[in-house]
């Protein structure tokens, strides 16, 4: 906790993903870290890279200068729930989604701070229609949005959203919701750029923050070294510019990452015909960086 901020790896296995009597899982380090920190908002910019968009399962049109934030809240919801676990036959599995006034204040305060310095436009995603931790969100969204006079609100249902994110990422500017959504929506939003190994995130901690990667560990790729390095590359400028404002710092890594995506030096989940592989990618990028 002393730490001015954390730059995290990746984490997860399919030997527990796949095992639904393990005792222990990465996940449950992770959930205890966000806890433990204080990590209550997961922000997760989602852009469009000029030299992407044709690795899109997208159309072009519609994610050509898409240029969003997703805000996702942390430390609530269903998988901190309780009560949680099994009937006594473990033929019934219970969780319940539980979320107080002051978690659902805090994280919409810093969605509305966030859509000030953008495009002034909150979407508030939830399943009000029938969901009761849903219902809390909204009307407490009525209360805090009359602070922020300059900023259009709009809600949207979590399945609408989904849709929505896919036909027309550009409709968005802040996106604020709940635990479980913002996982899924966020995942759903990488493919507008074309990789999943492209998306950074920050978590804002009130104790520290911590900065990761999107994506997950990736075990198949153990020992290839194949894995796209920009994502842990782009969290890192991220860190630079929010936890220690080195705003012109943190745009030189981001111009070199998209040198080298013009240059096609990438790894193989962009670049099939040619890919360079972790090291090779990592060294490069650096190197630019000197070279400024």
């Amino acid at each position: 906790m002393q730490a001015d901020a954390v730059l995290f790896g990746a984490i997860g296995d399919p030997r527990f993903d796949n095992n639904p009597s393990a005792k222990v899982r990465p996940e449950q380090g992770l959930l205890a870290m966000r806890k433990a920190l204080g990590l209550y908002a997961n922000i997760r910019p989602v852009t469009t890279f000029e030299t992407l968009i044709h690795k899109s399962p997208l159309k072009e049109d519609r994610i050509k200068g898409a240029d969003f934030v997703c805000i996702r809240e942390l430390t609530g919801g269903i998988y901190f729930g309780r009560p949680q676990g099994r009937s006594e036959d473990g033929n019934t599995a219970y969780d319940s989604c539980v979320y107080t006034r002051e978690e659902i204040e805090r994280i919409l305060h810093l969605a509305y701070q966030y859509a000030m310095n953008r495009n002034k436009k909150v979407t508030v995603v939830d399943k009000a229609n029938v969901l009761a931790t849903s219902r809390l969100w909204r009307e407490i969204t009525q209360e805090i949005s009359v602070q922020y006079p300059d900023v259009e609100t709009e809600y949207m249902f979590v399945d609408n959203a989904a849709m929505q994110l896919v036909q027309y990422p550009k409709h968005f500017d802040v996106m604020v919701t709940e635990n479980m959504f913002g996982d899924i929506l966020t995942d759903e939003a990488s493919v507008i750029t074309g990789s999943l190994g492209m998306l950074p995130s920050a978590s804002i901690g009130i104790h520290t923050s911590l900065f990761e990667p999107i994506h997950g560990s990736y075990p198949q790729a153990a020992g290839k070294n194949i894995a796209n390095p920009v994502a842990t590359i782009l969290s890192a400028a991220l860190m630079f510019e929010y936890a220690f404002d080195l705003k012109e710092e943190a745009q030189v890594i981001r111009d070199t990452v998209n040198t080298s995506l013009a240059k096609d030096f990438t790894t193989i989940d962009i670049n099939e015909s040619n890919p360079k592989t972790t090291t090779e990618v990592g060294d490069y990028i650096a190197g630019l960086c000197r070279g400024v």
